[in-house]
């Protein structure tokens, strides 16, 4: 029942960013150069999305996790289909660290550095 559920969310998602991101891409609609982002209990994270447009042509390089619309991080969490941390540690740390290996610019690759503890 659950794989049919998530098969049905999934399939559905597909189709609306379908329609969503041709309207998007057609309207020249790239989202906010700055968006903070919820980083949880370890504070807000500020985060240069137009830096990251210019890096990666490819929006799917960031997004393949979730789709490109405010708060659809926080809802996938709160659905249960992605995990605390999945975004952050499978694709920006991991990006940040590949990068920094093989010797290029990149941004951080330490969790404080990123997180504004709240105070």
């Amino acid at each position: 029942m659950k794989v049919i559920r998530m098969t049905v969310w999934v399939l559905l998602v597909a189709s609306l960013l379908g329609f969503a991101g041709g309207y998007t891409i057609l309207a020249g609609n790239k989202g906010a150069p700055e968006m903070t982002l919820n980083g949880g209990k370890s504070g807000p994270v500020p985060f240069p999305h137009l830096v990251h447009q210019t890096k990666f042509e490819d929006c799917n390089t960031c997004h393949e996790l979730f789709p490109q619309e405010p708060g659809a991080i926080d809802a996938l969490k709160a659905s249960g289909e992605l995990k605390k941390k999945q975004v952050m540690n499978k694709q920006c740390t991991k990006c940040h660290k590949k990068m920094k290996k093989d010797g290029q610019k990149t941004g951080p690759t330490t969790c404080k550095t990123c997180h504004a503890k709240n105070g």
